[in-house]
């Protein structure tokens, strides 16, 4: 039996918890209960650790002719539920979830005018201004305890895919002194395009995208980045009016205010 995928007006692509459950091949019996488990399990989702959320990650099914309650549920969702499940084609279905999940970011998918977008997106991410404004909506949407700036920290690792120690170790390499210097310090030296890509992965978590599309985004602003040469500059004192006259003066206020519109709206 194969998994029906079903899309919205919006273009949000489904399936059904019954489709997916006799896909699986699970116990007729015990759907109701099984259901009701995966509606309150918890799944590494690419957001964050958490449950299933009712109208982002699932909604009911009514109009049913049955007893058993039916659910359209994310393909994300879907895959997850399949990887946790102890049916034997999970591997299988487990696969074809993931390939429609996302489909590969080539540049066919995006417009001429998004790629004009993430250029000068790329390019006034070498502000810190915006590079700070960025990480704070980042925290703030994400709904950080500042009382345990820790965690903060070790989820940072594990999306960036290093941490402090990892820096450290690049600096001994190249005969650099890391004592006393934060993370930023320690990526000018040997990694300065990687601070791009930390803020633009910063931007398009604040505005409410999953981790893999941000860090998409981020990854193609590193590779602009270091084709521009883009300049990393401290202007946190600087008006407005002190950029150079070719600066994105629009798009700078923007990023600063983290306000969801024009430039940033294509994405």
């Amino acid at each position: 039996m194969e998994i029906q995928v079903f899309q919205s007006k919006k273009g949000t692509r489904v399936v059904t918890t019954s489709n997916l459950y006799e896909a699986l091949q699970l116990p007729a019996h015990k759907y109701n209960s099984t259901v009701k488990y995966w509606m309150s399990d918890i799944y590494n989702f690419e957001d964050d650790i958490r449950k299933p959320q009712l109208l982002k990650d699932y909604s009911e099914k009514k109009n049913e002719h049955s007893k058993r309650q039916n659910f359209y549920i994310s393909l994300e969702l879907a895959r997850l539920i399949t990887l946790n499940s102890p049916s034997s084609l999970k591997l299988i279905f487990a696969k074809k979830l993931s390939e429609l999940v996302k489909p590969a970011l080539t540049a066919s998918t995006f417009s001429k005018d998004q790629i004009i977008a993430v250029l000068e997106l790329t390019k006034v991410m070498g502000l810190v201004s915006c590079q700070k404004s960025a990480e704070a909506g980042h925290l703030s949407a994400k709904g950080v305890n500042l009382d345990k700036p820790a965690s903060w920290w070790n989820y940072r690792a594990r999306l960036l895919g290093y941490n402090a120690k990892t820096l450290q170790s690049k600096m001994a390499e190249i005969g650099a002194s890391y004592k006393g210097k934060n993370l930023i310090q320690m990526l000018i030296k040997t990694d300065r395009y990687e601070i791009i890509r930390m803020a633009v992965i910063d931007l398009f978590l604040a505005l409410g995208n999953s981790e893999s599309y941000a860090k998409d985004m981020g990854d193609l602003a590193k590779i602009f980045a270091s084709e521009l040469k883009v300049e990393i500059r401290d202007d946190r004192k600087d008006s407005i009016a002190l950029l150079p006259r070719n600066a994105n003066r629009k798009l700078i206020e923007q990023v600063r205010q983290l306000r969801n519109q024009q430039n940033l709206a294509l994405w």
